[in-house]
């Protein structure tokens, strides 16, 4: 069965689905150096990227929709204007049946749409290894508008089951409550505004949390959930959308505790928030009677490392597992997956994160020189050179995250590494670099330092290593670590591997390749216009530009 799942609004992308198999996904803003969270403009685009993988519009059984809150939009096809009808963006919250889907028809064309929770959900169960080992899950599903919610699915039966909401804040509070202080009360306008939640989790290594803004913050929250929900809090009919903005809007007013320094204020909400999600997870698992204590993390606030961490060592869960695609990029996925769990009898994806766009062909620029390099000769150059190049190999990454497909390596050894780093990608200093590292050496480099193949999860940066990789050591002493093993990325292992056996040291800097604002490059010839590294790897090509 052929499953083609897409997503037309922000973080737009096309999945499709072969008998339980991930054939692609595409997100908009990796065709072409589109802004970053582009939509999906012509519906057009869908069937050309069949097209580019041999398939057509005929050979699919079912096309899917993701839901939104704007359930009738306006789509263009070749031009011509045309009403797609979704699913809601939230029924699935209050609804006894998550995956009801929603039929519609375009221009003839029939299709399904499941609302936006939905898609979420059997993104990352379906992605998950416990789908794989027939195990059930807790999938926990917090993004942008909505409550966070907590659901299980049987492993055996697929039904899914809503265990209720865990706290009375959406997921959008993180970044607005942000923007009320500084450096963030500037206005951000969309679609960039989704990319400040990322910033604000790097900006609390500058402050710490203080007990009185904790604890005023929690007042804050209870007296708004309160005057919004009345006496009737456990009722998660009243876990809507419209009463989330509303108490939002209450803790923006009060929120704020004179005497506390931005960054500790902002340090503060995190903390206060992390534990209440921990609190609320307890306290569903420990009344819930199902049998597998596994955890899958999706929606925006997956990107949370700080936050998966708290889950993961919370000693609720055995296990707990994140997607590299927890938010709206894997929307297209979720949305097909939706329907693979509900009109087919398979519940386990077979995936690889390497399924994007391949790179195109592209001609070199005049003033740029090529020549023959293996990865033994990258690693020495690296090694030597002391400078960061751009690693162009395969198939792009899904998600969010660039796992060295896509990346900006360099050596970690100079402390001026990052800066260097941020100055080139013109971030923020606060902004951390992300170590990508041979997974057999990363305990012993990190703590804990288990595998992490997808960087959603916090890591410490050992005592005895910090003055050796000083450029991933984040202002807090942490890392978002990135593991790699040969079956994971095999060009970047022996990289590694090389460049280990040349430095002693099993790891790099890495940073996504991609102009400021834009997806990952889409060919070399992007990179060397952009032009702000002087040296771009691609295929076993070497293209240095000329001083």
């Amino acid at each position: 069965m052929l499953i083609c799942g897409v997503k037309t609004t922000h973080d737009g992308g096309v999945a499709l689905i072969e008998d339980g198999r991930l054939v692609f996904s595409t997100e908009m803003e990796k065709l072409g150096n589109n802004e970053r969270y582009a939509k999906i403009k012509d519906f057009a685009t869908v069937f050309e990227l069949l097209a580019e993988h041999g398939y057509r519009p005929e050979d699919i059984d079912h096309f899917v929709l993701d839901g939104w809150y704007k359930t009738h939009k306006i789509q263009s096809w070749h031009g011509q204007e045309f009403e797609v009808v979704l699913a809601p963006y939230r029924r699935g919250l209050l609804d006894d049946d998550l995956l009801r889907p929603f039929p519609g028809s375009i221009q003839d064309l029939p299709y399904l749409s499941f609302t936006h929770y939905a898609g979420h959900v059997a993104s990352g169960y379906c992605a998950s290894p416990f789908s794989r080992a027939g195990q059930g899950s807790y999938v926990l599903s917090w993004d942008g508008w909505m409550f966070p919610f907590l659901y299980y699915v049987d492993g055996q039966s697929r039904k899914v089951t809503s265990c209720g909401p865990l706290m009375p804040v959406i997921g959008d509070s993180y970044l607005q409550l942000g923007q009320l202080f500084a450096p963030f009360d500037e206005p951000i306008e969309y679609p960039h505004i989704l990319g400040l939640a990322g910033k604000i989790m790097a900006y609390i290594a500058l402050g710490e949390a203080r007990q009185e803004a904790v604890e005023h913050i929690d007042r804050t929250i209870d007296a708004a959930f309160r005057e919004v929900l009345g006496d009737r809090p456990d009722d998660d009919r009243f876990y809507q959308v419209g009463n989330g903005i509303e108490i939002l809007k209450r803790i923006k007013k009060n929120v704020a505790l004179p005497g506390v320094e931005p960054a500790d204020m902002l340090a503060s909400i995190h903390h206060a928030l992390s534990v209440r999600l921990v609190q609320g997870v307890r306290e569903k698992v420990a009344t819930a009677d199902f049998p597998d204590r596994n955890l899958v993390v999706v929606g925006g606030c997956g990107l949370n490392i700080k936050w998966n961490s708290a889950l993961r060592d919370s000693g609720v869960f055995d296990n707990v597992w994140v997607p590299p695609f927890p938010n709206d990029s894997g929307s297209s996925i979720g949305t097909a997956c939706a329907a693979m769990l509900s009109r087919t009898e398979r519940a386990a994806l077979d995936w690889d994160v390497y399924s994007g766009p391949a790179l195109r062909d592209s001609t070199p620029l005049p003033g740029w020189r090529e020549e023959s390099c293996d990865l033994r000769d990258l690693a020495r150059l690296l090694h030597e050179g002391d400078e960061p190049v751009v690693f162009l190999n395969g198939r792009a990454e899904i998600g969010p995250r660039a796992l060295g497909n896509r990346s900006i390596l360099a050596p970690a050894g100079s402390p001026k590494m990052k800066d260097l780093l941020n100055e080139v990608k013109d971030r923020e200093f606060y902004r951390p670099v992300a170590p990508i590292c041979l997974e057999e050496f990363a305990p012993g480099i990190f703590s804990p330092g288990t595998p992490d193949p997808y960087m959603l999860f916090d890591h410490t940066v050992r005592d005895s290593w910090k003055d050796r990789v000083p450029a991933v050591c984040h202002l807090d002493g942490t890392a978002r670590l990135q593991t790699v093993n040969r079956d994971e990325n095999e060009a970047v292992f022996d990289l590694l591997t090389h460049y280990h056996d040349l430095s002693g040291i099993p790891l790099l800097c890495n940073t996504s390749a991609n102009l400021k604002g834009s997806g990952f490059f889409p060919d070399v010839r992007s990179a060397m216009e952009w032009g702000r590294v002087r040296l771009i790897w691609s295929d076993g090509r070497l293209f240095t530009r000329a001083h």
